[in-house]
């Protein structure tokens, strides 16, 4: 058995986390293979809207397990809330739910030290969700992190001061007051208690055993490709692999385990933070998209940054990830456009190019359009492939041929059940 891969080609925000939900009544397993609480996956069914965090996506379909792989980093007071909202749904945690031992933990430190960090970057700052988590996999890559599995062990107290002391010797360099230490930490440790109540586990060895079991596998990746820390928009970007070999050493699978490679990408273009972005929009378009499709992040609040779609970049992300199906959201939100833009290539250093540069800083590639025509159907209420409008039709055909993989899915809403399936491509 395989384990396939579902994650995002952009700078995020696709609606990885719907996806995921809607895949998983095929899947016995959902696991989380990257990054950390500044993931926003949003789910929205029976009239509730959910958004998850550090959690797998999968965590309300009972019969799933779901697993925090060793590739994840985990802030344990977040954790425990968003544990503890998903209990007050009925969803009973500590049966489907398990973390891996391997995962690092962000520490109250952390956060500080992300935040002094990005302070002092002035107006070259990258735009950090200031959670954490770029200081905690620095340490994980300089051998002095903190791990899930740690909290079981008598030093536990020990590495985590030797630490922290480390943290507030870095702080001093920054010339920043750890404000409110002692108060953060007690919040942390309390929530490390919580922790200890639900199930840990060596998930390499269950998620590798799920497979010879037989039992189907969906990895889940968070952020999307153009962030990932060696391919993504440098140093834009998150600190973790969010390309499809990032599942490999986020769960511990071996790459001829990998199966189908499922690719989210938006109708359009969205990015939050600071860092290049061509085909971005200053004007009623790029305000509309915006508004019509409530582009504002889901762990931050800010005011995501709009634009056409831009296939030199999603070429460039499907290549890298071996996607072998396409999921398009967030089609309805270009409903009622007389025009819609696809960019086709960029002016690059005098040249016409349709790849993906090394260099891709502000202003460096100018995007090169192709003008379609749009439609004004509503398609929030269309269940059914063959109801959309020709328009439409046209625009998935037409992306389908430019990129090369099948678009197996249309997602016209932000509910579970507003998809359209193309009949016959779905794996």
């Amino acid at each position: 058995m395989k384990v396939d891969v579902l994650l995002g080609l952009q700078w995020g925000d696709e609606g990885k986390g719907k996806i995921v939900d809607v895949l998983t009544p095929n899947y016995d397993v959902i696991a989380r293979f990257q990054g950390g609480p500044n993931a926003g996956h949003t789910l929205e069914f029976d009239g509730h809207k959910h958004v998850l965090h550090t959690i797998p996506s999968g965590v309300f379909r009972s019969e799933t397990h779901n697993i925090i792989g060793n590739g994840v980093v985990i802030d344990p007071v977040i954790f425990q809330r968003e544990v503890e909202a998903l209990e007050a749904h009925g969803v009973e945690m500590k049966k489907v739910l398990s973390i891996s031992r391997k995962a690092h933990l962000i520490l109250p430190t952390h956060c500080l030290l992300d935040k002094a960090s990005e302070s002092a970057k002035g107006k070259k700052k990258i735009g950090s969700t200031l959670k954490g988590i770029g200081p905690t996999y620095m340490d994980k890559t300089g051998r002095n992190g903190l791990r899930v599995g740690d909290i079981d062990r008598p030093d536990f107290e020990s590495k985590y001061r030797h630490l922290v002391e480390k943290h507030l010797d870095l702080l001093k360099r920054f010339n920043h007051e750890p404000e409110h230490l002692e108060e953060l930490e007690s919040k942390w440790m309390d929530s490390i208690a919580f922790m200890r109540q639900l199930p840990r586990i060596d998930s390499e060895h269950t998620i590798n055993h799920h497979l010879l079991q037989s039992d189907k596998v969906l990895a889940e990746g968070a952020q999307g490709s153009l962030l990932d820390i060696d391919f993504g928009s440098y140093p834009f970007v998150t600190s973790s692999n969010t390309i499809c070999a990032g599942a490999c050493t986020g769960l511990g699978v071996a790459p001829n385990r990998i199966g189908e490679v499922y690719g989210i990408f938006k109708a359009y273009c969205t990015r939050v933070g600071s860092g290049p972005f061509p085909t971005e929009l200053f004007d009623e378009d790029g305000e509309r998209l915006r508004a019509i499709g409530h582009e504002f992040g889901a762990t931050t609040g800010r005011p995501r940054r709009c634009g056409w779609l831009d296939l030199p970049a999603l070429k460039y992300a499907i290549m890298l990830n071996g996607v072998t199906q396409l999921i398009m959201t967030k089609a309805d939100v270009l409903s009622g456009f007389e025009t819609i833009k696809v960019c086709t290539h960029y002016h690059y250093e005098g040249n016409e190019i349709d790849y993906f540069p090394y260099d891709m800083s502000e202003n460096a590639a100018t995007p090169i359009y192709k003008e379609m025509p749009g439609w004004k159907q509503d398609l929030t209420e269309l269940r059914e492939i063959d109801t959309m409008p020709e328009a439409l039709k046209s625009y998935v055909n037409y992306l389908e041929a430019e990129l090369g993989v099948p678009i197996t899915i249309v997602s016209v809403g932000p509910d579970r059940s507003q998809i359209l399936v193309r009949e016959g491509q779905l794996a």
